[in-house]
């Protein structure tokens, strides 16, 4: 038996106290979504969790000791890191350039992954026996353009399908690669069929790869931060996508030939955090901290029309009603003068209607509850009001509104119910931070949350853009999920990404072809979103494709790796609670042998890959 230890790990989902979520969060979320539903016309849309994938009973990790095969390439040169320059000063540079994760995983052949060094070689290097690994081979060279040294960002590689892949050389050009079956044995270059300059320099975010009526078709987002002479508020600096088609014009038994077929591009404020094209290239989904919107398409402004007001020009109510348990007062307000042959009222048991002769109705519709009209009245107070008692059918149930759908009235609360629900609400508050120390359950005190409890400030949405009309079709108000990271699970899908989501890190695959659930819940890392909160000096996170294990990489050296709960072989009890525990899951560390900062990290089924500026790690996490 291996030597293991426990991880304390808080619990799950008492970090924050449920009256929290239940009262305020849903008036934060609110807002936060009007917010970023201000600028676009689209539908609300709220993720689905699927409460079959949650734990819990998820009590912590264990820290295991068991040791991790580590197998060390040495690069005959360095990794080609570009550093920020001082013109690259903003937040946004630092998350779009400075974490930039050099090493490409190769999510057709797992086996492999690439990355580009100083000398503008492509290397690949095949893993096919973890004790006898050879020399990263070449497979592509960059020619550099010496006149963009001053601009060059750093090279960025997309795999747009498994015979394509897209390049950057980081000066601004694109390329467009075919390279042939990349998982056999042969050692085939790839054969550059595009090449074009996009004027200013970019890096890849996705790329995909589909026939559209019987033509060869690319679809390509790249990503800039640009100067916004625009741009008066803040750094200056706006964020651009450009989303590139790229087609073959040559004709049946023509010699390929691919060219530029449509640019759509897009602006915002922040790097998105997610940003893919679907299959077929039909739409685009975005996740950031601040909304995207199309500004052109092949050079032209893009018009599209106003965005529908969200806020509308608060008016005096028409109406004022108050209730009690027996019975409800109406007083409507109407012109003066008016005597009571003019007034238009007719009740029956679940509608009204009340009305000046020569006006429109004043009040109209299907009431809430039923009334008994032989016990309701109305009267005229001071030729300037009519008041309407209507005498409830069914004495106790409270009404949320008067007239079904008519927003012209104002509940006007009793002090007497105004006491009730405070008083029902007490047990919720506290003057004390911490009222009762020594009982079995306290409140929660909120000078004992920590860092990692937080929610991030600046809430994300997550938006689906329709490909033809540019229009936002879906829009996700993420709160305070806070985004992870991105995550290759099937190489025909989009790329599925992972929120956290209370102190859990849950994984979401979207499905464009599905409407009515386009992201679905697929996967949970039980108590990942509290313990990555917890690591300051975390640089990069990801999970195996299978999602059997997460894993996080600090700056310098230590990797975490957190797997999913798995059955023990021996007895284990819970001293606390007494009972057997049959699921037990594993938290490993792996220090390197370097003292260099990390630069690259991927992970398989079976290893994890981490890069340094002269050297690539192999680690053997799981034995399939």
């Amino acid at each position: 038996m291996s030597a293991v230890k426990w991880l304390r790990v808080r619990p799950t989902r008492t970090c924050v106290p449920d009256f929290f979520n239940i009262i305020f969060l849903p008036y934060i979320n609110l807002w936060t979504t009007l917010s970023h539903l201000k600028d676009m016309a689209s539908s609300n849309y709220s993720l689905k969790v699927n409460r079959e994938l949650l734990d819990p009973n998820f009590e912590s990790y264990r820290l295991s000791l068991d040791a991790i095969p580590t197998y060390n390439v040495e690069l005959d040169a360095a990794v080609e890191e570009v550093k920020l320059k001082d013109t690259q000063y903003t937040l946004e540079h630092v998350r779009a350039f400075g974490m930039y994760n050099y090493l490409h995983l190769d999510p057709w052949y797992e086996d492999s992954v690439l990355f580009v060094d100083c000398k503008g070689r492509v290397l690949s290097l095949t893993v096919t026996l973890d004790t006898a690994l050879c020399k990263p081979r070449e497979v592509y060279r960059i020619t550099p353009d010496s006149s963009r040294c001053e601009d060059r960002l750093c090279a960025s590689l997309s795999f747009t399908s498994a015979t394509w892949v897209a390049l950057s050389d980081g000066a601004g050009r694109l390329h467009l690669l075919r390279t042939g079956k990349r998982g056999d044995s042969s050692h085939v270059k790839w054969e550059p069929l595009f090449s074009e300059d996009m004027e200013e320099p970019f890096t890849i975010l996705h790329s995909i790869s589909h026939v559209q009526d019987g033509v060869h078709t690319m679809e390509v987002l790249l990503l800039r931060i640009k100067k916004d002479p625009q741009e008066t508020k803040g750094s200056g600096f706006s964020v651009s996508l450009e989303w590139i088609t790229v087609a073959n014009t040559a004709g049946h038994g023509q010699e390929k030939k691919y060219e530029v077929k449509k640019r759509r591009a897009l602006r915002g404020k922040s790097v998105p955090h997610y940003a893919a094209v679907e299959p077929q290239g039909k739409g685009l989904m975005v996740a950031s901290e601040k909304p995207f919107a199309f500004t052109h398409v092949d050079g032209r402004p893009v018009e599209l029309p106003d965005p529908e007001p969200m806020e509308v020009e608060k008016t005096d109510p028409i109406y004022f009603w108050q209730q009690t348990e027996e019975d409800i007062t109406v007083c409507v307000r109407m012109p003066e003068g008016v005597t009571k042959e003019e007034v238009q009222f007719r009740l029956t048991a679940d509608n009204i209607r009340l009305g000046v002769q020569g006006f429109p109705p004043l009040l109209e519709g299907q009431l809430f509850a039923s009334v008994d009209p032989e016990a309701s009245a109305w009267i005229i107070k001071n030729d300037k009001s009519l008041e309407v008692t209507l005498q409830k059918r069914t004495e106790g149930p409270m009404w949320s509104e008067l007239v079904m759908g008519d927003k012209r009235g104002e509940n006007v609360m009793s002090d007497e119910q105004a006491a009730l629900i405070h008083e029902r609400l007490t047990f919720l508050t506290s003057e004390d931070l911490n009222g009762n120390p020594d009982s079995d359950k306290p409140p929660c005190n909120s000078q004992e949350l920590e860092d990692c409890d937080g929610f991030p400030e600046d809430s994300s949405s997550l938006t689906h853009f329709d490909g033809e009309s540019l229009k936002p079709t879906k829009v996700v108000n993420l709160g305070s999920h806070q985004y992870l990271f991105t995550v290759d699970g099937n190489p025909s899908e989009m790329p599925c990404f992972c929120l956290r989501h209370d102190v859990d890190a849950l994984v979401w695959q979207p499905r464009p072809d599905q409407p009515s659930n386009m992201w679905e819940h697929i996967a949970t890392f039980n108590a990942l979103g509290y313990v990555q909160a917890s690591k300051r000096d975390k640089k990069f996170a990801t999970c195996a494709p299978d999602f059997s294990y997460a894993s996080l990489c600090e700056c310098l050296r230590r990797t975490f790796i957190y797997r999913q709960p798995s059955p023990v072989e021996t007895v284990l009890f819970n001293r606390k609670q007494g009972r057997q525990v049959g699921q037990v899951a594993k938290q490993q560390v792996a220090s390197l042998d370097s003292d260099k900062p990390i630069l690259g990290f991927r992970a398989t089924n079976e290893r994890l890959y981490i890069l340094t500026s002269s050297n690539l790690f192999v680690l053997k996490v799981n034995n399939n």
